[in-house]
């Protein structure tokens, strides 16, 4: 028997009905079953998910191979079993709820081979709102740089790899990881490979968001999420020598891993966990958090890590209360230099450096910060938002101010000071917001733009502290889409645009039917 070209890895937990819709992505790539190689690891799935494996294992025998193990806890240690069995000259990960685009394996593998490639990228979008960061996917370039490009932005495993650079360096998942063990893996063959290039001319991977919203990454824990950061931080720190390398990985990691423990669902928790979490995260910032680093976090974490760093928990808690329950702290101006009066700033006790602070760079996007008051649909026509600035000088810092959602600005209806702040009110069109939505649907950050110190500043407006979801349908040749204003997991107000498919609309009638559909 020949070796196939690639051999896909899927790990497999309790993910029907998603999995046959993977399942099915993959047996019907243009490709062809004869170049293909399938190995699903069951990690002791209860929900019929065995079974599904089973049946697409009689059905394509020379293509689909399936293992059961019991459940181990993360996909690492299922992820290993399958590549002890691989045999594709190279190996693809998928997530057994997400799917593929029929041509994406035969033009990743063609990419690799055209370009002697260890590492391949192909465009990611997501589907149910999903959030995908998407500057790697720019363009189609044959060689990116993990250190000088976005790449550290897109550390996850759904990626093509070389099996040979596999083996040569043993690559494995740390099974002690539950949460990120893909990233470990994903950062070392990219540090070791020849070649990695980037795809962006094709829809590669649709990754899903469960309208349950059980995927593991929506519901850990933080004390888990601490212990698995730490391990992530020390590895890059035993991989890449100290020095602008990486700082440049490591800015991704405090970005993203460590100060997503610090955002405001920490004032829930329980006091003995707030000080573990700020403990935990003081040593971090302490050992790896550089100059470097912290200049180019954006502000709400710097702060929030400087919190836990220079002060306590209490410290901290006052720090995120101003965000969440407070709203936009005020400007400082010393001179030509601009600060963001959070608390702790020059306090004698914390001695807290400026920089920490400073926003002089980038004063216009903090000018731009405004708070939503309200969102409203006006029929099927626009969103209508209110929103306030603290400034009552703003009509005069900027020569213009704007509100938009993603790429779509709306219309500014009116701007108007008075003695403690602005208020600004704008339509955003509701048609184009349909615009460009993919099949899984896009959501959309509400913005403001506001021209002002020679330049444009750019801010998420922040979401109403007690959010009323509202919704709005709008009809596009057959199709139906829900539009649905929410804040997301940083407080910010977003429209989420989703297709009305007989899926969603099935799942959305059971969670409103009572048990027994009666």
């Amino acid at each position: 028997m020949s070796t196939p070209d690639v051999t896909v890895v899927t790990a497999v937990y309790n993910t029907m009905p998603y999995l046959t819709r993977c399942l099915t992505s993959l047996v019907e790539q243009t490709i062809g079953r004869d170049r293909l190689e399938v190995i699903a690891v069951d990690d002791g799935s209860t929900d019929g998910s065995g079974r599904e494996l089973d049946r697409f294992a009689r059905l394509y025998p020379g293509t689909v191979k399936v293992v059961h193990q019991p459940n181990s806890g993360g996909p690492a240690a299922p992820s290993n079993r399958a590549l002890e069995l691989a045999t594709g000259r190279y190996v693809f990960f998928i997530g057994s709820d997400d799917y593929l685009g029929p041509e994406a394996l035969e033009r990743l593998v063609a990419a690799a081979d055209r370009w002697d490639s260890d590492v391949v990228l192909g465009r990611l979008v997501g589907v149910n709102s999903r959030y995908i960061h998407q500057a790697i996917y720019a363009e189609t370039t044959a060689d990116v740089d993990l250190f000088d490009s976005a790449l550290p932005w897109s550390l996850s495993n759904t990626k093509l790899f070389r099996r040979e650079l596999i083996e040569r360096y043993g690559l494995r998942y740390p099974e002690d990881m539950p949460v990120g063990s893909d990233q470990p893996f994903t950062i070392e063959a990219c540090v070791r490979a020849r070649r990695i290039s980037v795809l962006a001319d094709y829809d590669y991977y649709f990754a899903v968001r469960r309208l349950n919203a059980r995927n593991i990454t929506y519901k850990s824990r933080h004390l888990e999420r601490l212990r698995c950061a730490e391990d992530l931080v020390t590895f890059v720190a035993k991989l890449v020598e100290a020095g602008p390398e990486r700082d440049a990985v490591l800015l991704r990691h405090f970005t993203w891993e460590i100060a997503k423990l610090l955002e405001n669902d920490f004032l829930r928790l329980e006091r003995d966990v707030q000080d573990r979490v700020v403990a935990g995260v003081r040593t971090l910032a302490e050992g790896y958090l550089t100059d470097r680093i912290r200049d180019g976090l954006p502000i709400e974490a710097r702060v929030r890590l400087a919190a836990a760093r220079y002060g306590d928990t209490d410290h901290l808690l006052a720090v995120i209360r101003q965000d969440a329950e407070l709203g936009i702290p005020p400007a400082v101006v010393d001179g030509d230099r601009w600060y963001a009066g959070y608390p702790g700033f020059r306090d004698p006790q914390l001695r807290i450096p400026d920089a920490w602070y400073e926003i002089t760079d980038t004063a216009a996007d903090w000018v731009a910060r405004l708070d939503t008051v309200s969102a409203a649909f006006e029929g099927t026509r626009a969103l209508v938002v209110t929103a306030r600035s603290p400034r009552p000088d703003l009509p005069e810092l900027a020569s213009a101010v704007r509100l938009g959602a993603g790429d779509v600005t709306g219309t500014t209806v009116s701007v108007v000071p008075d003695a403690t702040g602005t208020t600004v009110r704008a339509r955003i069109p509701l048609d184009r917001l349909l615009d460009g939505a993919g099949p899984g649907g896009e959501l959309r950050t509400v913005q403001a733009h506001v021209d002002a110190f020679g330049t444009t500043g750019v801010a998420a407006l922040r979401g109403a502290r007690r959010p009323v979801p509202q919704r709005a349908v709008l009809r596009r040749g057959a199709r139906l889409h829900v539009l649905t204003t929410t804040t997301n997991h940083k407080g910010q107000l977003v429209i989420a645009v989703a297709p009305v498919t007989p899926r969603r609309l099935m799942a959305r009638l059971r969670r409103r039917l009572p048990l027994g559909g009666k």
